[in-house]
């Protein structure tokens, strides 16, 4: 039997709006997850939230938000948080991006995960790189959910 799929959940990663798609950032502390959805704001991405993204289904997909407590808020580790940033809500996810895996050098596409009960695709990433913003983007545009 398997588990029940949930409705929604807080997943533990930074997440962007980019053309009207969202890109979940995840990673554990330190590993850049901030830091990479500071460069695609640069990039002309939009915040949609720091560290914790709420993500829900609605009408087969799944959607994130920033908590209420974080909404426009950003971490720039050394300098502080920073407040009032414009963001993006209620954005449907289109790709997860998992800074805790290494990157193969070629990938095959098809790798998920599963987030409020919808499969999303994923590619793992060193954020810290230069290209790291570059290769989000191109990722999307290969491997996101339109």
């Amino acid at each position: 039997m398997s588990a029940p799929s949930l409705s929604s959940e807080t997943v533990h990663a930074s997440a962007v709006a980019i053309e009207g798609r969202a890109v979940l950032i995840g990673g554990r502390s330190g590993h850049g997850k901030s830091d990479l959805a500071l460069r695609l704001i640069d990039r002309g991405a939009a915040l949609i939230s720091d560290d914790y993204t709420f993500v829900r289904r609605d009408a087969g997909k799944a959607v994130a938000s920033a908590p209420a407590t974080i909404v426009g808020k950003i971490e720039m580790r050394g300098v502080g948080l920073i407040e009032d940033l414009e963001t993006a809500q209620e954005v449907p996810i289109a790709l997860f991006v998992d800074l805790d895996k290494t990157p193969e050098r070629l990938p095959e596409p098809g790798g998920v995960m599963v987030l409020a009960g919808i499969s999303v695709p994923t590619i793992a990433m060193n954020g810290l790189e230069a290209s790291a913003p570059l290769k989000v983007e191109a990722a999307l545009r290969l491997f996101g959910l339109s």
